[in-house]
């Protein structure tokens, strides 16, 4: 194995414009210093859950012009019950999102505590999150997903925007083959993202319903609008690849003059994708989106053991493989953000800059 490389020391954290002076405080106020605009990258970030936290909470070290774009598939816990009950969007991915783009001086660390707090009763409130409870409230009162997120953002001082990849809720189905283990060899139908996720059986492909959903608009805007578009990591068929069933996402990743990036996991997920090798990954996500392009595949160096069969996967793509130790240094498989950071900024340096911040 690779000895580590250093932490990222020399990163700027940085603040989004706009965010000081429309709810939330003044960029000097969180610890931040505005970059002039034009002088860093558009980055847009798809997925959901914690792998897009992750991407998230790197990617804000390097530029504050950062979007994410989260999935709305979500039917567990919270976010299923809210949006069960309510008939919304599930909130849950999306307050995740938010919390990873809270800056790390104490105005941004206490706000991503608060909206993660899960309140413990006896009652209809318990493990509801506070985020969800607030970012659904705004969606009531406002009538518009985008404008609460936004104020949601500005009331945190998050460094980014976060947008649903759609604005109605979606129902991911998935084929899998022995998900009763009494049948192993049957296929069956499996619906609910979070029953996906779980399955003991071998996922064989995903698809969503309604079919062919609209995309939010500014979503498209922002991926045809960046320099760079990251994709995962995050839960492979619930979080990454539900972005390349959206016609209009596909479309607007196919057509942009931003490069695009695939961060792969640092480990397969028990269920969903247990046993898959890296290049595995991409074989699937090429099954979904055949036409589907990409630049760099990054990885991490120790979750790679052929190097030659992820680089022939990565050709299919026309992308190139970016080996890096991102995975956090106590052995878990979790990326450390310092780590993260420090990779795509070498990836966004080395594999050709885009656009006026060059």
């Amino acid at each position: 194995m690779t000895p580590r490389t250093p932490r990222l020391s020399r990163l700027r954290r940085v603040v989004p414009e706009g965010n000081g002076g429309k709810g939330g405080r003044p960029a000097e106020a969180r610890g931040g210093r505005a970059r002039r605009r034009g002088t860093q990258p558009k980055v847009v970030a798809l997925g959901g859950g914690m792998g897009l936290s992750a991407s998230l909470a790197a990617l804000r070290r390097i530029t504050g012009d950062l979007t994410a774009v989260v999935t709305v598939a979500d039917d567990g816990g919270s976010s299923g019950r809210l949006r069960d009950e309510l008939g919304v969007l599930p909130p849950g991915d999306l307050r995740k999102a938010l919390a990873a783009l809270c800056g790390d001086d104490d105005w941004g660390q206490t706000w991503a505590r608060v909206i993660q707090h899960r309140f413990q009763s006896q009652g209809d409130l318990h493990e509801h999150a506070v985020g969800n409870l607030l970012i659904v409230a705004l969606w009531e009162q406002l009538g518009d997903h985008v404008q609460a997120l936004d104020l949601v953002g500005r009331l945190l001082g998050a460094q980014g925007r976060v947008l649903p990849m759609s604005a109605v809720p979606l129902e991911l189905q998935a084929l899998v083959k022995g998900h009763d283990p009494a049948r192993p060899e049957e296929v069956d139908t499996v619906r609910g993202q979070a029953t996906v996720a779980l399955t003991p059986g071998e996922v064989q492909s995903v698809h969503l319903v309604p079919n062919d959903p609209p995309a939010v608009p500014e979503a498209v805007e922002a991926v045809l609008d960046a320099d760079w578009v990251v994709l995962g990591p995050g839960s492979w068929f619930s979080s990454v690849i539900p972005h390349l069933l959206v016609p209009e996402l596909l479309d607007a990743l196919s057509q942009t003059k931003a490069r695009r990036v695939l961060s792969l996991n640092l480990a397969p997920q028990p269920g969903e994708t247990d046993g898959f090798s890296p290049q595995r990954h991409l074989e699937v996500l090429g099954r979904h989106a055949p036409k589907l392009a990409l630049d760099v595949v990054l990885a991490d160096e120790a979750a790679v053991p052929d190097r030659d069969l992820l680089t022939d996967a990565a050709k299919r793509f026309g992308a190139a493989v970016e080996l890096a130790p991102v995975a956090r240094p106590d052995g878990t498989p979790r990326h450390d953000p310092e780590l993260l950071a420090a990779a795509y900024d070498r990836i966004f340096r080395m594999h050709g800059r885009i656009g006026p911040w060059r």
